[in-house]
């Protein structure tokens, strides 16, 4: 059983709470957030949780393994740094931080005082991305040729990140665990209908050593909410749509074959092959359950966690290539290939 603290009951925290509250494998001792009326409604909820507007008393606290981060992007990096210094292990809401650098530190400090650090990307912890990540893992779509994703809804407007970090983030921490490679280039373009607010319109491409190339699109401007994913292989290809109740996932037995034409040795003839389409069975288990069990886990059993802070480092290292890229018109920036 571990014992966790929570800095930060907003949007996300309680969700954090709720989950760790219900694990077998853990427990929420106390909850840090600077809103006496946030507070309020944890005492209410959990009687036996301790409440503080001060986080330094959840560092000090001994009784403490663990702090789960739930607050704004720029607070990120130093709550995460005192909670390390302070030997806590450490779950972070994405994204990770708001810089490179500060996530270089970071896993630097976890790995010297051998603390695990994770990353809270959630999409990978649900069925659907996991059962995606099977079927590339096992060669079944055969080489795989695209990623084309739409994450568009109407709002919510942040103030202190762009829509890249706000929305595109989740498809780049799904590429990060489905695909088995890094990609070498960003591009894009993006723009702010709002004075002196981040862009709330962009679109990314994701350039790879070979054919494979990723599309994301991500808006805070659009009237319906659209989380529709395209990933096409050689062999077959996925649909993947999280708004769906039930068949998030669907298969196609879908491609085209490339066949010598009899005329000319060079010449090249496409046939387009059709076949059936099936939606496998996913595991519908909230996907934050399966997220701060997976955290329980490695804590206990000294394991890496899927998501942990290298993954993070990566995913923010292209996002901070991407907002260069789009305040330089869309020009590509080249990408650092990171350890695994």
């Amino acid at each position: 059983m571990i014992n966790v603290g929570v800095i930060g009951y907003g949007y996300w925290g309680p969700n954090l709470v709720r989950n760790f509250a219900e694990a077998p494998s853990s427990q929420v001792v106390a909850v840090s957030d600077l809103n006496a009326e946030r507070l309020a409604l944890v005492r209410r909820r959990y009687p036996g949780i301790e409440t503080t507007t001060d986080y330094r008393d959840l560092l000090v606290d001994g009784n403490l393994d663990a702090i789960a981060i739930a607050t704004p992007v720029s607070s990120h990096f130093e709550l995460a740094m005192q909670a390390l210094q302070a030997g806590k292990h450490v779950l972070v809401e994405k994204p990770l931080v708001a810089t490179s650098e500060e996530a270089a530190r970071l896993v630097e400090e976890a790995d010297r005082r051998q603390r695990v650090l994770m990353v809270d990307h959630t999409f990978v912890y649900t069925g659907a991305v996991r059962k995606m990540q099977e079927l590339v893992a096992s060669a079944e779509l055969g080489d795989v040729y695209y990623y084309d994703s739409v994450r568009v809804n109407l709002g919510l407007f942040q103030h202190d990140v762009n829509v890249i970090w706000d929305l595109a983030v989740h498809d780049l921490s799904i590429l990060e665990y489905v695909l088995p490679v890094q990609p070498c280039a960003v591009s894009a373009t993006g723009v702010s209908h709002v004075p002196g607010r981040p862009a709330n319109i962009a679109y990314l491409t994701l350039f790879f050593d070979s054919s494979l190339i990723a599309h994301i699109h991500v808006n805070w401007l659009a009237p319906v909410k659209v989380r529709r994913t395209l990933l096409g292989g050689s062999q077959k290809m996925i649909v993947y749509d999280d708004l769906e109740p039930s068949e998030k996932i669907k298969v196609y037995d879908k491609g085209i074959t490339l066949n010598n034409g009899s005329d000319r040795r060079y010449q090249m003839l496409i046939g387009y092959r059709t076949g059936d389409m099936w939606a496998p069975h996913l595991d519908i288990t909230e996907a934050l359950r399966t997220e701060v069990a997976h955290f329980a886990d490695c804590l206990d059993n000294g394991k890496s966690p899927i998501t942990d802070g290298v993954a993070g480092m990566r995913v923010v290292n292209i996002m901070e290539a991407a907002t260069q890229s789009m305040e330089a018109m869309g020009r590509p920036v080249e990408l650092e290939q990171t350890r695994t």
